[in-house]
């Protein structure tokens, strides 16, 4: 189980990123995918003990958690969906394309921030990623913020009328991936998912969503330090 403290200190961590914004088949089976080591990064925060965290801090454990977990994970994802049997001819992912999942899972925890913190934490936490993030990607922070923002009414678009965020990156992934023109003629002509697909990439969306109230009770904000007490 990785600890805090390590995952802080990794030479990958969102203070380098943000100082040095330059380094940045034929099979149709489904084939169950092992995301045990996601569920620890994305989930490891309810076995940690009390800590005071700063706001910096929560939002620099968020982002390279999201980001060492989309990283590594990717290329199972893309392999899933492109050997997933719904498809009547592979999407043919590269598994470097994770450009947009990245951003789908950015703005899909993003979307629980409030339901989490009161409203104050939130606001101040969401600035700072918004901040990090925009060096990152190498954009102001406005124009992030707009992306981030475009991207949520997109995904409350095509999840209407549920409310429930997994369904809508899952349905988000299928749209930006434009993996429609790939399913048979029915769906095709639906312009819908396949809910066989969709039930199987929930369950993979779910390894990506951050488990905020198992970290809010584990940890206690600090706003004016920057190291643990």
């Amino acid at each position: 189980m990785a600890n805090l403290y390590f995952f802080l200190k990794q030479k990958h961590t969102v203070e380098n990123f943000v100082d040095n914004p330059n380094k940045p088949n034929s099979n149709k089976r489904y084939r169950a995918i092992n995301f045990d080591k996601t569920r620890v990064k994305m989930g490891m925060f309810s076995t940690l003990i009390k800590r005071k965290l700063s706001d910096n801090q929560v939002a620099n454990v968020f982002i390279n958690a999201i980001f060492e977990c989309v990283d590594n994970g990717f290329p199972e994802i893309a392999s899933l969906i492109n050997e997933d049997p719904v498809f009547v001819q592979s999407p043919n992912i590269s598994d470097k394309a994770s450009g947009e999942f990245g951003i789908i899972v950015i703005v899909g925890n993003l979307s629980f921030l409030e339901s989490t913190f009161d409203s104050d934490q939130a606001a101040a936490v969401e600035k700072l990623v918004f901040l990090k993030l925009s060096k990152i990607y190498e954009m102001n922070v406005e124009e992030f913020e707009k992306l981030i923002r475009q991207y949520q009414s997109f995904i409350s678009r095509v999840n209407h009328p549920s409310k429930n965020w997994i369904y809508g990156m899952s349905k988000a992934i299928f749209h930006k991936y434009k993996l429609n023109e790939y399913q048979d003629e029915y769906f095709k002509r639906m312009r819908a998912p396949n809910p066989l697909f969709l039930k199987r990439m929930d369950e993979v969306v779910s390894h990506y969503v951050w488990n905020w109230d198992a970290f809010s009770k584990n940890i206690v904000f600090n706003p004016n330090s920057d190291i643990f007490l």
